[in-house]
Parts: structure tokens; C-alpha cells; sequence
């Protein structure tokens, strides 16, 4: 059973590396970007997902029709991509994770497109303006299909938002993000240097997704109270709990280093594998690197496998634990792999330090 779970870890990574191959070759490599936070003054779309294919249809057909478009929670690292970079109408980020948005997409006035399956039941005051395509579904909400190989046809979500209100500002400022595999490879001379000097101690990945429970709050208190000399590697919607933070860098290198989606945890996977290589290490293990990861079922299932794959140990899973987790199954995890619960911020923290 362990040989077939970590042959499941094994296609889960092949498929996030098709995955990312087919958006880095159509789109160019993330690199390096400062995104807005903030609203403009003309109407809005707000387009919300993982499928880039659907933003770049929405991009070019609202090129030149006073209508921005704006990001939305794992839709953000759009703004990372070369090719979305050159429309001057995509004004940034509004918003944060998925469980928000039905606050979130009260405020923003004009209409949204899911792109994916992360929507919660829509509220009336906004169900009207909400569009969805691809797979998702949803009773009594219009969605926009095409056949294979067609365009969609995003011009009534267009129209409708020209007799819109310019979104409601709820915050200002910019987030750094673009911090996919091509580009911290691009920084691996800076970042190894980093290392060697003792400028940077450890790296902690936390990704993963975001929930609505309080109890999330422990990778806030986490990312606010690791050591100064502490990366924070990140992909998917767990972000939001604390990209927002005023972590400061080291040399230059911000602190948070956002990979993009959740499925961009390939990035991570790659990031590590370059370390282990540059430093000549045997085992994965053996870097400087620890897992603290926010669990929420569903594509979490494949990130995880995709890890146990390539031997990661030590992963710390939370706030809770996956529901199929039976004794016998958490029995084979800790025996094999060291899967461990997370506990209280300051002591996960005491021991990621001394790598445990």
C-alpha cells in the first residue's frame, strides 16, 4: 500500500511538471513583480480560479473597453506572468482567500468569473453578477462554455460591467510575488551565499490552502514570529495568511517568496531539489529546509503524495488532519515518513530550528 501511495505521489508530480511546462512555455516564466493591491476608478471583472487559459481570453478581449480586470485569490500569480503583464488594464490583486469572498465580492460591484471550483454558495446581492466556467457549477448562475479548441465568449460579462460601479477599495498597498523555480534559480548564487554566510538559517515551506477556522491564525503567529534569518517558501491560498505582513528581507531576498498556486508547490519541489544538488547533498532531508504545511483535503491530497514522493520527512500537517487518516493509516505515515501534527507556533518553531 505505501508502494502504491507514493506511485500516486510520483504522477502527481509528472502532472505538476506538465502542468507547469504548459503554462511557463504559453505565458513565460513568473518572474519578479510587485502587484497592486489597491482599485483604479473604472469598472472591473473579477476573475478568480487557477485557469490561466481563461484569463488570458478575458485579458485580450477587455483590451480597450474601459473595463479592468482584477485577480482573486489563487488567480493572483497571474500577474506574475510575462504575458499578462503587457495589459495595462490588469490593475492587480483584490481581496484574499476563497472563504472571503462572498465579503469580497459584495464590495468589488462589478461581476466575477470563477474559473475553477473554489466558490462558495453566492449571496443574492451578487449571485446575479456571477459567472462560471469550466468545471464548476453552481444552481441558477450562468456559465460560459466554448468547444474544444474555440474561444469563450466573455462579451455579456463585459457589458455588464460597464453599468458598474468601480470596485469599493478595501485595502492599498502591493504585495512581491513571482518567486516560481525559474526565478529563484536565477537568485541561487545570492541565496547560497546567503546560506554559507549564516544570513539565512532555514527556509520554511508553508503552503498549501486556507480555511475559514480560527485556528488558521497559528501560520500568521508562525510567519510573525519566526527568526529574522528565516525564508518562508510559499504557493497556494495559505498565503494570504500572512503575504500581507511587513517581514522585511535579507539582502535584498524578501522574505516570503511566493511560488504562485497551489499546484506551483512543484516550484517548491524543484527549489529544494536544485538546493540538494548545489550543496551536494545525498538527502533531501539533510537541507536546511522544514515543512509546515496547511492542510484542506482536495489538491492538498496530491501535494502531499507529491512530497512523500521525492522522501521529504518531518512534514508538519494543520491545523487539522486529513479526514482519511485512520490509526492504522497515521501508523504507516509516522512510521515511514515522521508525518507529525502541528502544535503551539513557538514550539513548531524551536524545533523547525534545530531541524526536527
Amino acid at each position: 500500500m505505501v508502494a502504491i501511495v507514493l506511485k500516486a505521489g510520483e504522477v502527481a508530480v509528472t502532472t505538476m511538471a506538465l502542468l507547469d511546462a504548459a503554462n511557463t512555455e504559453t505565458y513565460g516564466n513568473p518572474e519578479l513583480s510587485t502587484v497592486n493591491i489597491g482599485v483604479g476608478t473604472n469598472p472591473g471583472i473579477l476573475i478568480s480560479g487557477h485557469d490561466l487559459k481563461d484569463m488570458e481570453e478575458l485579458l485580450k478581449q477587455t483590451e480597450n473597453t474601459g473595463v479592468d480586470v482584477y485577480t482573486h485569490s489563487e488567480m493572483l500569480p497571474a500577474n506574475y506572468y510575462p504575458a499578462f503583464k503587457k495589459y495595462k488594464h490588469l490593475v492587480g490583486n483584490y481581496g484574499n482567500a476563497w472563504y472571503d469572498q462572498a465579503k469580497e465580492f459584495a464590495t468589488f460591484n462589478g461581476p466575477i468569473l470563477m474559473t475553477t471550483n473554489c466558490l462558495v454558495p453566492p449571496k443574492a446581492s451578487y449571485k446575479d453578477k456571477l459567472f462560471i466556467t469550466g468545471v464548476v457549477g453552481f444552481p441558477g448562475v450562468k456559465h460560459i462554455s466554448a468547444k474544444e479548441g474555440e474561444t469563450k465568449d466573455f462579451s455579456e460579462i463585459i457589458a455588464l460591467a460597464k453599468t458598474c460601479k468601480a470596485p469599493t477599495e478595501i485595502e492599498k498597498g502591493e504585495i512581491v510575488g513571482g518567486f516560481a523555480h525559474n526565478q529563484v534559480i536565477a537568485l541561487a548564487d545570492k541565496v547560497v551565499e546567503a546560506v554559507k554566510s549564516g544570513a539565512i538559517k532555514r527556509f520554511i515551506v508553508m503552503g498549501g490552502c486556507d480555511g475559514r477556522h480560527g485556528s488558521r491564525s497559528y501560520f500568521t503567529e508562525v510567519a510573525e514570529q519566526l527568526p529574522k534569518d528565516t525564508i518562508i517558501l510559499t504557493a497556494g491560498c495559505a498565503k494570504y495568511r500572512y503575504n500581507k505582513l511587513n517581514l522585511g528581507d535579507i539582502g535584498g531576498i524578501p522574505r516570503v517568496l511566493d511560488a504562485g498556486q497551489c499546484n506551483d508547490c512543484y516550484s517548491l519541489a524543484v527549489i529544494a531539489l536544485k538546493l540538494k544538488e548545489v550543496f551536494g547533498l545525498d538527502d533531501i532531508n539533510d537541507l536546511p529546509i522544514s515543512f509546515d504545511i496547511a492542510w484542506y483535503e482536495q489538491k492538498a491530497v496530491a501535494v502531499l503524495l507529491a512530497l512523500l514522493h521525492l522522501g521529504v520527512k518531518d512534514i508538519r500537517l494543520g491545523p487539522s488532519l486529513p479526514a482519511f487518516l485512520s490509526p492504522n493509516v497515521v501508523k504507516v505515515l509516522v512510521d515511514n515518513f515522521n508525518i507529525k501534527p502541528i502544535s503551539e507556533p513557538g514550539t513548531d518553531i524551536e524545533n523547525m530550528m534545530a531541524g526536527k
